[in-house]
């Protein structure tokens, strides 16, 4: 419960200062708030998506930040940098919330790039089908307390 409190305390003080926030990825939370789908005011879309791995792992992200592929993250063409996504595999409905911390991908016809851990989250190998669904702060911030 501590680490809960501490986690969205965390979110609500880096939201504050549109610093990237890390507490999700850090605290582990980000497991619990895969499993719940929720509804959001935008329409989603249906896209294709790969990741990108360790040829990039430690670079510079398009939000200055370095790219970690372990980290619950993506990168999208249009997305505000910072927010949240709901990103769920068309194949075998898995779901999981990724930060968009990069641009891209910038190649081909696919509409997001996911980090490592979100693409094995996800079982997604190669190309997957996925729907994006982006999430409001308050819908973040429900799923991250949960």
């Amino acid at each position: 419960m501590n680490k809960l409190i501490l986690a969205v305390s965390y979110f609500v003080i880096c939201s504050y200062f549109s610093n990237p926030i890390q507490s999700a990825e850090a605290s582990g939370l980000h497991s619990k708030a895969m499993k719940k789908t929720h509804s959001s005011s935008h329409h989603p879309t249906f896209q294709r998506a790969s990741w990108y791995g360790a040829e990039f792992h430690g670079r510079r992200t398009a939000n200055g930040e370095r790219y970690n592929m372990y980290a619950m993250t993506a990168a999208h063409k249009t997305l505000p940098l910072s927010s949240y996504a709901e990103v769920t595999n068309l194949k075998n409905h898995r779901s999981v919330v990724v930060r968009i911390n990069d641009r891209g991908p910038f190649h081909g016809k696919r509409a997001m790039d996911l980090s490592y851990a979100a693409a094995k989250e996800l079982g997604i190998k190669g190309i997957g089908s996925i729907q994006i669904n982006p999430l409001t702060r308050n819908q973040t911030l429900a799923l991250l307390s949960q």
